[in-house]
């Protein structure tokens, strides 16, 4: 049973992981030039360098909203629903915003996919949806 509070949240969850990857992946560049004689230093030195840099840390923390919000709608949704959906939907709006970022597309076969993922979402949703429905007749049904 698949509200769109759910389907918004997943959405939301999407957006807030997949389009901030990249800008994660732009904000750690130089962590590789961090360099300490011990791993623990090391360790540190690496830490200090991500949460002292706002072009990492912002959208790190954007991407940690989007985790609290995909808690939530495990909690509230169909596990065998809200993984598939949320990951693949992720995958796009990285995909897409990376794109927009001048970062290599992947050519045809990247569309390829995009197209076949969003019709295996678009299958979850009316999979889920037609459950819905049919577990409702069956109730009232049941009823009369």
């Amino acid at each position: 049973m698949v509200t769109i509070v759910e389907l918004l949240s997943l959405l939301l969850v999407s957006v807030l992981w997949g389009c901030t990857n990249p800008f994660l992946k732009r904000g750690s560049a130089g962590i590789e030039d961090v360099s300490r004689s011990n791993r623990m230093s090391q360790l540190l030195a690496e830490v200090k360098f991500l949460f002292l840099n706002t072009k990492y840390l912002v959208p790190f923390l954007l991407n940690q909203c989007g985790s609290l919000v995909y808690y939530y709608t495990l909690s509230t949704a169909e596990l065998s629903f809200v993984v598939p959906v949320a990951n693949s939907l992720t995958f796009l709006c990285t995909l897409l915003t990376g794109k927009l970022l001048g970062e290599e597309f992947g050519g045809k076969q990247a569309v390829a996919g995009m197209f076949l993922t969003m019709a295996g979402i678009t299958l979850c949703v009316i999979s889920s949806i037609e459950d819905k429905d049919a577990g409702q007749q069956n109730i009232n049904q049941s009823v009369h």
